[in-house]
């Protein structure tokens, strides 16, 4: 009797254990439910951010990529600089040489590429040479503009130098008289000769009309004393400025 009771009591005591765990069993399940949903839901936005932080990587690889590009044009650009740089020098150091070479030029020579340069006919703006043709060469007769055999002949050799260099060239022809007689008459006679010598470079030396332009300078460029015979003679010239 008593052994039957002990038994019964252990049972009962047991009978609420078992509830107990059960409970709590579904208890902890209750409460993992909503803690499952919320790291589903930190896993779900791990992922998002995962997938945003590759978009930002490939972004920031492909602006390195366009950097390095934009680097490579800078450095192009930069010795394209240099370039142009030692284009405007070398440009600076001919206009520097061809200001010096002017300075050296005769008055007649200055003037000369100053007005080709006025008209648009000149490239370069440089001297070729600078030829006098005297009186003695010449020989005009007294207020005549016919050239005689020796100034033909002398132009002759003129025309064919400068066939010989094979030079695109422009020629200022330059009359020059003396002071005897009227200053306007002398004005006149100096561009008729001047005209006689750029008629025959065209005619007989095969020198372009459009290559050539004639000046009367008459009395007013003396480069001698007037008062001299001798020096009248000198002043009586016809100068060819031929100028590239």
């Amino acid at each position: 009797m008593k052994s039957a009771l002990s038994l019964a009591t252990i049972a009962v005591l047991l009978l609420p254990g078992c509830a107990t765990k059960d409970y709590v069993h579904e208890y902890v399940q209750s409460q993992m439910k909503p803690v499952s949903g919320q790291v589903a839901a930190v896993e779900g936005r791990t992922g998002t951010l995962e997938g945003r932080v590759g978009k930002a990587e490939s972004g920031i690889q492909g602006n390195a990529g366009a950097i390095a590009e934009t680097n490579r044009r800078v450095d192009g650009l930069a010795a394209d600089m240099q370039g142009v740089q030692g284009t405007l020098k070398d440009h600076t150091d001919r206009l520097v040489r061809n200001e010096a070479e002017v300075e050296n030029l005769s008055r007649a020579a200055r003037e000369a590429m100053d007005r080709a340069t006025a008209a648009g006919k000149l490239a370069q703006g440089k001297l070729v040479h600078e030829v006098v043709l005297s009186d003695e060469t010449l020989k005009f007769g007294s207020d005549k503009a016919r050239l005689g055999k020796d100034a033909e002949a002398a132009l002759d050799a003129f025309a064919a130098k400068l066939k010989g260099e094979n030079r695109n060239v422009f020629i200022e022809i330059q009359g020059h008289t003396d002071s005897r007689g009227d200053a306007t008459l002398n004005l006149k006679l100096g561009e008729a000769r001047a005209e006689a010598v750029r008629r025959h470079l065209n005619m007989k030396g095969g020198i372009p009309l459009h290559r050539m332009s004639v000046i009367s300078y008459g009395e007013s460029a003396p480069v001698a004393d007037n008062k001299l015979k001798a020096g009248r003679q000198q002043n009586r010239r016809v100068v060819l400025v031929v100028l590239q």
